[in-house]
């Protein structure tokens, strides 16, 4: 006796099934699909459908930002003043080149307590060869961002190759290279820099041409719209889903309109800052290679899962013992921009809060504490937080106490909307 199934087989056919779909069922389509094929109602179908999963993205720190500066506006008019803006534009570039080193260690999971005696020791390495040893400034910066690299990588070997937690290795280098940087100064305690040298301008030199802030504003615009549009033409002819013409047009005005503004609030003031013009190309760069190379990727995939890397072919040692040489470098011009605000190298350069603040900004910007998500824009928006923190409590005459309790409490705040955000992706089935 002959079956059905022994008909399918001996046809070549598939199995009933999968030839006749139950009467009134919906074919599955990936929502994401929607955004392309349903215009803005896609959009806001695919905007709750990752709000409900716990894929909140930027958009916590940056509804907390639009709070944070319209309260201190609505306190003191000078808040939103060009002046004000162009002294805080200034101020978190030095702790944010160090939070770009920070983003990249989270990333994997781990973290690094040596960045802010790295900072001072590097201001203290450029200060004690270029003032005291006649040694060219050029040269003295260079060799300050190489030590901060290669002590960097020192922190990446023991942990990778040794065994011993990043904590503890960044721990014990927190306070070796604190005596080193001691050692270095000697009794001196401060050195003087050149008030016209290369490391004073890195934060006290303004291009002040108009034609300076929007430059570099249509720039960033056009290198933004090429690669949007490089992109989709890409993946349209992989056949994969891409953004329209219409989408990208929007998301370049978007970044027109905020670029253009904050150029026309610097000219109102003493134009284009070197040190954010420093930290912006920085910024572009690292988000190129975080979401462009294969290094990368890699990185990512060493943060979610180190064993599944590893079967994958990655070699995790080496992206772990480089991850901490770029924090290394990092915490070292970081701290070079700090020196050129003071024009000075001291025994407190380092010191203080800043290696919490650090920490904090790369936290409260979006990068998770648990490896694998976040990106180099973390630095900035969370910058933004607490140097905004900071300045409207400075007008507001708070004292700095407060100010510490307030940035705890954004920080606590940014920490637990991560862990909120990560079980409810979990629930969801995308953790």
């Amino acid at each position: 006796m002959t079956t059905n199934l022994d008909k399918q087989g001996s046809s070549g056919g598939a199995p009933t099934d999968a030839q006749a779909p139950a009467p009134g069922a919906v074919a599955a389509v990936d929502p994401r699909l929607l955004v392309r094929e349903e215009g803005l109602k896609g959009y806001l179908q695919e905007f709750g459908r990752k709000i409900r999963s716990g894929e909140l993205g930027s958009l916590p720190v940056v509804v907390g930002l639009a709070i944070i500066w319209a309260i201190f506006q609505w306190k003191d008019s000078a808040f939103l003043s060009p002046k004000n803006l162009s002294d805080l534009s200034i101020l978190l570039v030095g702790t944010g080149l160090i939070a770009v080193g920070i983003v990249f260690v989270l990333l994997l999971g781990e973290i690094d307590l040596s960045v802010g005696s790295l900072s001072g020791l590097a201001a203290a390495i450029v200060g004690v060869l270029s003032v005291r040893e006649g040694v060219p400034e050029g040269y003295a910066v260079l060799i300050a961002l190489a030590a901060g690299a290669a002590l960097g990588a020192l922190h990446g070997f023991f942990f990778a190759k040794i065994g011993v937690p990043a904590f503890v290795v960044t721990l014990a280098g927190l306070l070796a290279w604190e005596g080193l940087k001691q050692q270095v100064l000697g009794t001196t305690g401060t050195l003087g820099l050149d008030e016209d040298g290369l490391v004073a301008h890195l934060a006290n030199h303004y291009f002040t041409q108009i034609a300076a802030a929007y430059g570099a504003a249509g720039l960033a615009v056009a290198a933004f719209l090429c690669s949007q549009l490089l992109d989709a033409r890409r993946r349209k002819a992989a056949g994969i889903p891409h953004r329209p013409m219409v989408d990208i047009c929007l998301r370049t005005a978007a970044l027109a309109a905020l670029l253009f503004a904050a150029a026309w609030k610097l000219n109102e003031y003493m134009g284009l800052p070197l040190a954010v013009l420093i930290f912006a190309v920085v910024l572009i760069f690292f988000d190129f290679v975080l979401r462009r190379t294969s290094y990368g990727r890699n990185i990512f995939a060493v943060g979610g899962n180190v064993e599944a890397a590893r079967r994958a072919g990655i070699n995790v040692d080496l992206v772990r013992i480089s991850v901490f040489a770029l924090s290394g470098l990092m915490a070292a011009a970081g701290g070079l921009v700090i020196a050129s605000r003071i024009t000075s190298a001291s025994q407190t350069a380092g010191t203080g809060t800043l290696l919490m603040e650090a920490i904090a900004a790369a936290v409260i910007g979006g990068t998770s504490l648990f490896g694998g998500r976040g990106n180099v824009w973390s630095a900035l928006l969370g910058m933004l937080v607490i140097g905004s923190i900071a300045s409207g409590m400075a007008l507001l005459g708070i004292s700095p106490s407060i100010q510490n309790m307030i940035t705890g409490g954004v920080l606590l705040a940014a920490v637990v909307i991560d862990s909120v955000s990560r079980r409810t992706q979990r629930s969801a089935g995308r953790g």
